[in-house]
């Protein structure tokens, strides 16, 4: 059954970039702390990232983000989805207006711009698509921006959440949660602490 699964890195006081983040500077000041797990030598590390990779039928993700991973120091051939997993899933950008060009034209792009709902059904289709093609099990992953996981699971969008906790402290920078979202009930359904990182991943209740 396919799922909608947030997976994002987060600070250990709740920042998703470090501070200053803006389109030259994606991350933040220091913000690359939080992906240092994906491109550890940690075998539980390359494992959990390998297998995010592996069952991702559609990935969504906010404009700002897109901006980030389009841009000249993003993406590449060598670093892209799932960072040297570089997977290929279908990529749904939620966006007011598409741009006029994207540079990683041999992705599969599609621009939603009738809003997050929509943009979670389109996603779910194409994963349900890759699903069906592949035989295995395949899921729409929210990878980010901060605004667009939170919206996601205020809406009640999101079926499961996973936290990659980095061990750092920003003080500043990108909150995952502000404060305003509805209360949610999760269960618990892993962690996993490895060298650089820990991993909790959450079921989260309807309600």
């Amino acid at each position: 059954m396919t799922r909608v699964i947030a997976d994002i890195s987060v600070s250990l006081d709740g920042f998703v970039t470090g501070p200053d983040a803006g389109p030259s500077n994606g991350m933040g000041t220091g913000g690359e702390a939080l992906h240092a797990w994906a491109l550890s030598g940690d075998p539980d590390d390359q494992r959990l990232l390998a297998e995010g990779t592996v069952r991702t039928g559609a990935v969504i993700l906010g404009r700002r983000l897109f901006d980030v991973v389009d841009g000249p120091d993003g993406w590449s051939d060598e670093m892209g989805y799932g960072a040297r997993e570089v997977g290929r899933p279908a990529f749904i950008v939620l966006t007011r207006e598409p741009p006029a060009e994207v540079r990683l034209a041999h992705l599969d792009w599609e621009f939603v711009t009738t809003g997050l709902v929509d943009a979670v059904a389109r996603a779910r289709e194409r994963a349900e698509a890759a699903e069906a093609l592949a035989g295995e099990e395949r899921h729409v992953v929210l990878m980010g921006g901060g605004a667009t996981v939170g919206s996601a699971i205020a809406a009640g969008l999101v079926d499961e959440l996973t936290l990659h906790v980095a061990p750092v402290l920003f003080g500043h920078g990108t909150k995952l949660f502000t404060g305003g979202e509805p209360a949610r009930t999760l269960r618990q359904r892993s962690v996993i602490a490895t060298s650089t990182a820990t991993h909790l991943t959450y079921d989260i209740l309807p309600g």
